[in-house]
């Protein structure tokens, strides 16, 4: 995008709003709704997805309403509806639960094409069985006018809106079929005619038993969306001036003391205020441990309380929950369009008109050349049915939907698809060290007092750090604590800023701090000199303690490595992928955990501003695809500026937002599980894309050649759009190959 000053004022606040879309049958249907759309004035981009039956347009805030656009999508020929706001829909939920679009119209159908055909196959063993063509039609007539209204109906639409589809297809050639067999029964004589009832009956049966396949193994793709959407409990039992009332969902308020049983699922996102317990957070993270709960930690709505009762606070309702976040998160990933699409789009815009000057050449050809009307006439419907765009359109979503589901069902959020398709291409990884490699919470690693009692050490820096938020502090106190020390009474305590902190314990003035405040205060380190730099070349951060102006020793604190974090490094460099860590720490720290990780490269003292340039250099370097993995607010630029961000759900919304891909755990394997689920996805598109083109490349010569029947390219048709689905659904089969690999198949049974 161009900076210049002119387009920065063009542009305004943006909104994305969602319709849901029917009526649409393949990738040509896309391509015009897509258009009816983005011709609104006000609309700055509009994806339609066939798979789920969506359409996600971007607007310029206050130009445009939903009625509108939905207004645009019915003059197109379809029907609109908007997507309310607290909707966790699930996208292409098996068509619409009515008569027609169930099982029963395509079995009468089936029951009155089947002694159509009969007669046919019965031939082969030499029975002679041929119905009466008066009886012919009547059993054709309702499956091409009942049954096959929905054809006319659509591509009728399609004809006024000046574009075709593949319903226009089926309507021209079966209409074909079925009038030549009208002619040649009126022109018959006292002879049996050779009729083609049953070419049109079995290819509208065929294309509507596809077509129902189809919706039934698309409902299955959305299998992880409703999955996550069913985890939400209709009800909650609130506590209000101390009356407790199970009241809906809906009707619980932030700020409301909710009131969660053993085995009971968690309502809202709350604050632990009373109790304790330990929770199943596996359906949104992947991780089947249970993370204990006590006073003051947070709650996700839709997770298991085990087996003690707490009492939280609100602080999250409806749309603003982490589960309705994920649930938004994973429809907008299902809903948009990979790269990959543009070739299809770009071949459905043309395909119909392409396949009827087809079918009108082949009518020609056969007609004019041979002299056979009859048979031109059957290959040029051939062409008309086996041509059906469907697996086109689907070739994509469906993978998509499937593999977005797939990681989901892991803890692995994909934000878009243009993330998961970039994702299989990634040959360097770069990672933020703290919290990300690393636990990022710093613990006390080492003691030294210079007259050697630690104990006594240890008392004082609790005294001094009591009352601090500072993580340091934190990990002494923690130290003192796992030690049964009690901190000592400790007065006039204050910030020395940018150095340390002074006080003052059992009478005697203290200063706790950086190796500048030793310094400035002229006191002798000793002995403990060489101990202190032996720390820090081993990464350790060292503050000294002094009293009365003299050392009285040192602390050291470390960050220690994720347990995970080095089987997670070793599949990357298994995978030939370059592994980099960008830290704002010393070179000391930054090597020992390069080392203890089988880092490929590290760079250390990179400031947080710095670091975007840090993973643009490493984009230029080779060419490289480069994933940033962070967890930070300082992190945000630099996934922003790879090819694919990575976040750790355990930070900050800012980097959540600023990454394509979300680990719901804090785990550094699942970055290696991502890159997978990526690589088999795209590798599903590619198979799918492969024999949807394929289909037609061999279809459409075979019929324009007379070597297909209508009836077999109806078979063949329904077959390609089926089997495109079928393939896609081979990836709910993927597992992680990481550390929550056990936990996320069983995640993946309970959601079967």
């Amino acid at each position: 995008m161009s900076s210049t000053p002119a387009l920065i004022a063009a542009e305004g606040p943006r909104d994305t709003i969602d319709l849901n879309i029917a009526d649409m049958t393949c990738a040509s249907c896309v391509g015009r709704v897509e258009r009816a759309l983005r011709a609104v004035p006000g609309v700055e981009d509009a994806q339609v997805n066939l798979a789920t039956e969506r359409a996600a347009v971007t607007v310029q805030r206050g130009a445009v309403d939903a009625a509108a656009l939905a207004d645009a999508v019915t003059r197109a020929g379809y029907a609109a509806t908007p997507v309310p706001a607290d909707e966790a829909s699930v996208s292409a939920e098996a068509g619409h639960a009515d008569f027609w679009s169930g099982p029963w119209p395509v079995a009468i159908s089936a029951a009155l094409s089947v002694p159509l055909v009969a007669p046919m196959v019965l031939e082969w063993f030499g029975i002679h069985a041929m119905l009466p063509g008066w009886v012919q039609w009547l059993l054709a007539t309702p499956v091409q006018f009942v049954f096959g209204w929905r054809f006319y109906k659509a591509g009728w639409k399609a004809v006024r809106a000046g574009a075709g589809n593949m319903d226009l297809l089926v309507a021209l050639g079966t209409s074909a079929a079925y009038g030549l067999s009208l002619w040649q029964m009126a022109m018959a004589h006292d002879v049996m005619p050779h009729l083609y009832f049953e070419s049109a009956a079995v290819v509208i049966t065929l294309v509507r038993l596809g077509k129902w396949l189809e919706t039934r193994a698309k409902r299955q793709t959305a299998a992880a969306i409703r999955a996550l959407a069913a985890l939400r409990p209709d009800t909650a039992q609130v506590r209000r001036h101390g009356v407790e009332a199970t009241v809906p969902l809906a009707a619980v308020r932030v700020g409301d003391e909710v009131i969660v049983r053993p085995g009971e699922r968690i309502p809202v996102d709350a604050e632990v205020i009373e109790g304790s317990s330990h929770v199943d957070e596996s359906m949104l993270t992947g991780e089947s441990v249970p993370v204990p709960k006590r006073a003051g930690d947070r709650l996700t709505g839709g997770a298991i309380n085990a087996e003690g009762l707490l009492v939280a606070r609100t602080v999250a309702v409806g749309a603003e929950t982490v589960l309705a976040r994920i649930i938004r998160m994973v429809e907008h990933a299902q809903a948009a369009k990979a790269p990959i699409q543009r070739l299809v789009d770009q071949v459905s815009a043309v395909f119909v008109p392409v396949v009827l000057a087809l079918a009108a050449a082949t009518l020609l050809g056969w007609g004019l050349v041979g002299g056979d009307w009859t048979a031109a006439m059957l290959n040029a419907v051939a062409v008309l049915v086996i041509a059906c765009p469907c697996a086109l359109g689907l070739a994509t979503p469906t993978a998509i939907m499937a593999g977005t589901g797939a990681g989901a069902r892991a803890g692995i959020l994909i934000k878009d698809a243009e993330a998961l398709e970039v994702a299989h291409r990634v040959s360097v990884v770069a990672f933020d060290k703290t919290g990300t490699l690393t636990v990022g919470k710093p613990d006390v690693v080492a003691l030294i007092a210079t007259d050697g009692d630690e104990a006594a050490l240890l008392a004082r820096l609790a005294a001094l750090q009591s009352g601090s938020e500072h993580p340091l502090a934190r990990a002494v106190l923690a130290a003192a604590a796992a030690r049964g020390i009690a901190p000592l009474p400790a007065s006039e305590v204050r910030a020395l800023p940018g150095r340390g902190i002074a006080g003052v314990v059992d009478g005697q003035p203290l200063q706790l701090g950086s190796e500048a405040l030793r310094a400035s205060l002229h006191a002798d380190a000793g002995p403990l000199q060489a101990e202190a730099e032996r720390l820090r070349a081993e990464g350790r951060t060292v503050s000294w303690l002094m009293a009365d102006g003299r050392v009285a020793g040192l602390v050291a604190f470390g960050d220690a490595v994720k347990p995970g974090a080095a089987p997670a490094i070793a599949r990357l460099r298994a995978a030939g992928i370059r592994t980099v860590m960008l830290t704002g720490d010393n070179p000391g720290a930054a090597a020992q955990v390069a080392r203890a990780l089988g880092l490929d490269e590290f760079q250390a003292e990179v400031l947080p501003e710095d670091k975007a340039a840090r993973v643009t250099a490493l984009k230029r370097d080779g060419a490289a695809v480069v994933a940033m993995v962070g967890d930070g607010i300082n992190d945000a630029p630099a996934l922003a500026a790879a090819d694919v961000g990575i976040a750790m759900s355990t930070g900050t919304d800012v980097a959540m937002h600023a990454a394509g891909i979300t680990l719901m755990r804090g785990d550094p394997a699942l970055v290696a599980d991502a890159l997978a689920v990526s690589h088999r996805t795209v590798r599903k598109i590619r198979q799918n894309l492969f024999w949807a083109f394929i289909y037609n490349v061999i279809g459409i010569p075979l019929a324009a050649a007379g070597l297909l029947n209508p009836v077999v390219a109806g078979a063949a048709m329904a077959f390609s759009s089926v089997s495109v689905v079928g393939n896609a659904l081979l990836l709910r089969r993927w597992h992680p190959a990481g550390a929550g690999a056990a936990s996320a198949r069983s995640t993946d049974e309970e959601s079967r």
